[in-house]
């Protein structure tokens, strides 16, 4: 079978590695892809946000299954053209693919179905906004409602910051039209626990728990980032636990979503966090998340091919997915100055002194015609690395970061450690 994915990142590395893994994958192409992909799949230059383009290049090649892993091609409506053009797509259909590109659309979805998460409200006037900060005081969330690359949330330690973000959002509109609606929440506190689940619509089966690091710098300090790490599974999610959020989240949230006339088919991420009062909900994402992907499909031992098949069969029920023991861990290293400022261009060396067990998904990468990798975004590499257990992975992962080496690389040194 001929598979295309759609996007270019660690993320889309880390599933196309799984698929290649798949005896049933014949020929893999990615769209746009990146240098690490390459390596394993035929890159094809087309934007990952151009659907026009993406169906013709499907229907003019022998591509028999598209996934398509981004946010934004999933809220534009890949999948409902893939669809409609006779090609079989895994991934939400964009009257799902809403529970990630509008907040407003996703707390009100919790608040009409009881799932437990943050008080929260909504503002289109920017005034009101702020004057609802200055009486609830600080600590306090803000969250652009659309799309902003996973850096759309700021959590106010005091109200100037959160009045400043307001400003940021609405008023010098840093995330475009994503900003137009804010959403400000209480800000909840304990751990934090990401569950990636696959479903069809009916059949809902969770992959192993993680834990994200969104802040860029130690100690969770510093802006908030696409992720700068992550590992897999957290020790904090519980059998308890997880069997809580099944009942009180997960299947109500597919059951919503079906009520809704929204069918949601695809990976759904599940943002926890695990308060004093239970686990509530912090977000959801309507696909694969990054850079927990990279540590998940690490440990999957199930043919994903079969998986993303049974999804779009609505017979997930049918497929055993198993794991590996153990444990992952991904350290990001990304360019200097991100989130914000950064440059582009530089050569990575040290790429082939990492030792074969540990795995390097490219996430910001290209390759110059001198054969060289250079960076090409703010996150660059994922070091991946298995262990027996979460500091073994750790230590793997770290040891991995400690062989590659370019100009202005930045990483957190403690992912993991809380």
């Amino acid at each position: 079978m001929n598979v295309l994915v759609v996007g270019g990142g660690g993320r889309e590395h880390a599933i196309c590695a799984a698929l290649k893994r798949s005896p049933r994958v014949d020929q893999l192409y990615c769209a746009p892809g990146n240098a690490g992909i390459a390596q394993i799949a035929t890159c094809v230059d087309i934007q990952a946000t151009d659907i026009a383009a993406m169906v013709a290049f499907v229907k003019a090649n022998p591509i028999d299954f598209v996934m398509v892993a981004p946010d934004d091609p999933l809220a534009l409506g890949m999948v409902d053209a893939m669809e409609a053009a006779g090609i079989r797509a895994f991934g939400p259909r964009a009257n799902a693919a809403i529970i990630e590109s509008s907040k407003v659309f996703s707390k009100g979805l919790m608040e009409k179905y009881g799932i437990p998460t943050a008080k929260y409200r909504v503002f289109t006037d920017m005034d009101q906004a702020i004057a609802y900060i200055r009486a609830e005081g600080a600590p306090i969330v803000v969250k652009a409602d659309g799309l902003a690359l996973g850096k759309g949330v700021v959590v106010a330690t005091d109200v100037d910051m959160a009045v400043d973000a307001v400003k940021s959002m609405m008023q010098d509109k840093k995330f475009g039209d994503s900003g137009s609606r804010v959403v400000i929440e209480e800000c909840m506190t304990g751990p934090e626990v990401t569950v990636l689940a696959f479903t069809d619509g009916k059949t809902i089966v969770p992959m192993l728990s993680s834990q994200d690091h969104k802040r860029a710098y130690n100690d969770d300090k510093g802006p908030n980032t696409g992720g700068m790490g992550a590992f897999c599974p957290s020790p904090k999610y519980t059998p308890e636990i997880a069997q809580t959020c099944m009942e009180t989240i997960f299947r109500p949230t597919i059951a919503a979503m079906n009520k809704e006339g929204r069918p949601f088919k695809g990976v759904i991420y599940f943002g926890l966090m695990l308060t004093p009062d239970g686990p509530r909900v912090v977000e959801y994402n309507a696909r694969f998340g990054d850079p927990e992907t990279q540590p998940i499909l690490s440990m999957l031992e199930t043919d994903l091919l079969d998986i993303f098949e049974a999804v779009v069969d609505e017979k997930l029920d049918t497929v055993d997915i198993r794991w590996k023991s153990g444990a992952a861990c991904c350290v990001v290293m990304a360019s200097g100055g991100y989130p914000t400022a950064y440059k582009k261009g530089y050569e990575i060396t040290g790429l082939d002194r990492v030792p074969e067990d540990i795995i390097v998904y490219h996430a910001g990468t290209k390759r110059a015609g001198d054969g060289k990798i250079l960076t090409n975004g703010g996150r660059v590499l994922g070091v991946t690395a298995l262990g027996s257990d979460l500091p073994a992975a750790i230590a793997r992962a770290y040891a991995g970061v400690s062989c590659i080496d370019f100009t202005d690389a930045h990483y957190r040194t403690d992912i993991g450690k809380k």
